[in-house]
């Protein structure tokens, strides 16, 4: 417990940025018209293969012992995929509204 506490004491100004950036992303998605919901999302979704490369390099640089690395690296490659799939699925359907029909 005396480690947890020593880590917030320690990384108090982290911790206040992270707070006031949930504060200004849940204002600003907030705000967003419905009309841009959908690109801006999936436009943000297609944003994720940082998060898959990141997870990759995590992998390739983790120790073969560090069953905790290996296995977050895992979940996120997984559900960075899944989120860009996603994005795209619906960055597709989107744009198949806009074709005109034969």
């Amino acid at each position: 417990m005396n480690q947890i506490l020593d880590f917030l004491g320690e990384n108090m100004e982290m911790i206040y940025i992270l707070i006031l950036s949930i504060f200004v992303g849940v204002e600003v998605i907030g705000h967003v018209p419905s009309v841009l919901h959908t690109p801006l999302m999936s436009g943000a979704n297609a944003i994720h293969g940082v998060v898959i490369i990141g997870a990759i390099i995590v992998m390739q640089n983790a120790e073969p012992d560090n069953v905790t690395a290996i296995t977050l690296g895992f979940v996120s490659v997984f559900l960075g995929t899944l989120n860009v799939v996603g994005g795209f699925a619906v960055t597709d359907r989107m744009l198949e509204m806009f074709k005109k029909k034969k």
